[in-house]
C-alpha cells in the first residue's frame, strides 16, 4: 500500500485466484480501495474452487501460463512458499515456476495452521498506513469475519511484531519472504 501510494504510475495487475458471489464483490472492492490512485490498475479475478486447488493444478498452472504472456512484472506478490494451506501453496510453487527471472517477495498470512517464520525483508510502516491497511481489510471481507483467527487485533499484532524485529522507528512493519534477488 505504501509502495502503491508512493509509485502511483506502476502498472499493477491484481489476480485472485478463487472468488465466487460475495467474495467475488469483496475481492474487486479491496483491490480497487488498496489500488487508489494507481492511474493502470487491472484487477483479474477467478473462480477456481477453493479449498480443492491441487485437484485444479493443471487449469491454474495453464492460466499462469497465459499470464506470464500478458504481463512482465518488475516484482510479483504471492503466498509464502511454505504456507501449509494447499492452495496458497500451490500458488506459490506456481509462482515461481513461472516468473523464473523476477523479484519475488512472498507475504505472510497469521492462521490456524501457524506457519509464521522469520521473514528476511521488512518495509516499515507509519501508524496511518497500519490503521488504513487494518480497517481496509476488516471492512472488505465481511465472509472472512465469523473466523477465529481474523480479527483486527490480529493484524496489527503482527504488524507490531515484524516493527520490533527490524527496529522500526514507527513500531510497525510488515515483512516478506525473498528467496532470490539479483541486484
Amino acid at each position: 500500500m505504501k509502495l502503491l501510494r508512493e509509485h502511483s504510475n506502476l502498472n499493477v495487475t491484481w489476480v485472485v485466484f478463487s472468488a465466487r458471489s460475495r467474495r467475488k464483490r469483496e475481492a474487486e472492492q479491496s483491490a480497487r480501495a488498496f489500488l487508489n490512485g494507481n492511474s493502470r490498475p487491472t484487477i483479474l479475478v477467478k473462480d477456481f474452487k477453493d479449498s480443492f486447488f491441487p485437484s485444479q493444478s493443471a487449469a491454474i498452472k495453464r492460466f499462469f501460463e497465459r499470464l506470464k504472456k500478458d504481463i512482465q512484472p518488475d516484482l510479483v506478490l504471492t503466498h509464502f512458499l511454505e504456507d501449509r494451506h494447499q492452495d496458497h501453496r500451490l500458488l506459490a510453487e506456481l509462482t515461481w515456476n513461472t516468473f523464473r527471472n523476477h523479484l519475488i517477495l512472498e507475504y505472510e498470512i497469521p492462521k490456524y495452521e501457524g506457519d509464521l517464520q522469520q521473514p528476511n525483508i521488512f518495509v516499515p510502516l507509519d501508524d496511518e498506513v497500519c490503521h488504513e491497511k487494518v480497517s481496509r481489510i476488516c471492512r472488505f471481507f465481511q465472509t472472512q469475519a465469523n473466523k477465529h483467527w481474523f480479527s483486527a487485533d490480529l493484524l496489527y499484532g503482527l504488524m507490531r511484531v515484524r516493527g520490533i524485529e527490524c527496529a522500526s522507528q514507527t513500531r510497525h512493519a510488515e515483512a516478506f519472504h525473498c528467496r532470490k534477488m539479483v541486484v
